[in-house]
């Protein structure tokens, strides 16, 4: 009873943070704002619900999957939205306007011209 108590709130939970993570995808306004939503939310979503199936099968083989991939989305989700905000700044893609940017910022990453809302 308490088992299935524990393993609905953790999939209810990652089912509501990867809703969050969605939507952080539509509404946020630029694309380093939304890299930050999925990489956090996605990763936590995730996380709750490997853990419901850690918790639901009990058996040391997908109690040991359930961790691995757990390890290995910490491990890949910052780096890989970082990678992609990294790209979308290299390539030019509009930021929203009260995004503070480092002057030297285009000089530093090897941008052939800074972006286009650059502000001192």
């Amino acid at each position: 009873m308490i088992l299935e108590i524990f393993m609905s709130v953790c999939v209810l939970s990652g089912g509501f943070f990867a809703f969050v993570a969605g939507l952080g995808i539509l509404r946020l306004p630029d694309v380093l704002i939304r890299m930050h939503a999925t990489a956090k939310a996605g990763t936590l979503a995730s996380g709750l619900i490997m853990l419901a199936v850690a918790a639901g099968f009990g058996d040391a083989s997908t109690v040991a999957r359930a961790v691995a991939i757990v390890v290995f989305l910490l491990l890949t989700a910052p780096v890989g939205a970082h990678m992609i905000g990294r790209a979308a700044f290299r390539s030019g893609v509009p930021l929203w306007p009260p995004t503070r940017i480092d002057p030297e910022a285009h000089i530093k990453l090897g941008v052939k011209k800074p972006p286009e809302n650059d502000r001192p």
